[in-house]
Parts: C-alpha cells; structure tokens; sequence
C-alpha cells in the first residue's frame, strides 16, 4: 500500500535511506529534514505495516518538483514498489499543478521507463544552487538529470 508517510515512519525511512546514502547512490537524509519535509514523502507498506519503500516528491518552484530520495528494501526490489511510489508523486505533482517533475539518478532507466527523459542539469539551477552546493560529490557528480513533462505545459 502507498500513503503518506506519517511522524512514526520517520526513524524508518532514514535507516532505509542511508542504506544507498552510505552505498553514495543518494544523499543522506537527517532525521530533522526529513521531519521539517514529512509531506514530501510517501511510504509503501506490507500488510504487516513495515516500511518497504520511500520516495519524496519536492517542490522547488513555480511549476518544478523533483522525485527524490526513492529507496526500497532490497530483498523488496524489483517488485514495483518504486515504480508505484514515483507514480504517486507524479500524481501527486499533477495535483498541485506541477508542469515538471524532475530527478537525479544513477539509474537514469527507471526513470525512462516512466516517461523521463534526460536533460542537461544546467537546466536546473534551483536544484544546483540548493542541494547540489551541499554534496560532496560536487562538481564532479555523475547523476543523471532527467525530467518529466506533466499536461503538456512544459517551460524549458
């Protein structure tokens, strides 16, 4: 199941984020931001209630968000349980009128599959001047920038 991610989900969704953070596949997560960024996220549940994937869906500005911090238990992987998470923040993002939805990735397929297409990150000044700046893998980052036009009302 798909919901948004709740205060108790917090600890949960960190230690499943550091999984790839310490892997250098994503960025690291402090619990205080994911705390002051809560309903960015939404969280896939088993049955049973554990957390079995996170994925945020992050307004940056008028018209932009990116799909970030998509993580999933491996031995829950390649289930569909991240392409259901993106989805939802693609739904979510059409909810809110979002024109773009973009993400940085190493696995910039996934993306592709969803509709993404690669574009260059210079066509993304908002993000590089906000989290880019903070990473350590900066300049030198390999992600890939892909972005996702939404309605038709792209502004690139």
């Amino acid at each position: 199941m798909i919901r948004k991610a709740r205060m108790g989900d917090v600890k949960e969704m960190q230690r499943l984020i550091d999984v790839y953070a310490k892997k250098g596949e994503m960025l690291p997560r402090s619990l205080l931001e994911i705390y002051e960024n809560i309903r960015d996220y939404s969280v896939c549940t088993l049955d049973t209630g554990e957390i079995v994937g996170v994925c945020a869906m992050h307004i940056f500005w008028d018209g932009l968000a990116e799909v970030r911090s998509l993580a999933v238990k491996q031995e829950h992987a390649r289930q569909g349980i991240g392409t259901r998470l993106v989805k939802a923040c693609i739904e979510e993002a059409q909810a809110f009128e979002i024109n773009q939805v973009f993400s940085l990735t190493y696995k910039p397929g996934f993306f592709e599959k969803l509709g993404f297409r690669i574009v260059d990150k210079s066509l993304l000044p908002q993000k590089i001047w906000s989290d880019c700046l903070k990473c350590p893998q900066f300049p030198d980052c390999n992600e890939i920038a892909l972005i996702l036009e939404l309605n038709g009302l792209a502004q690139t």
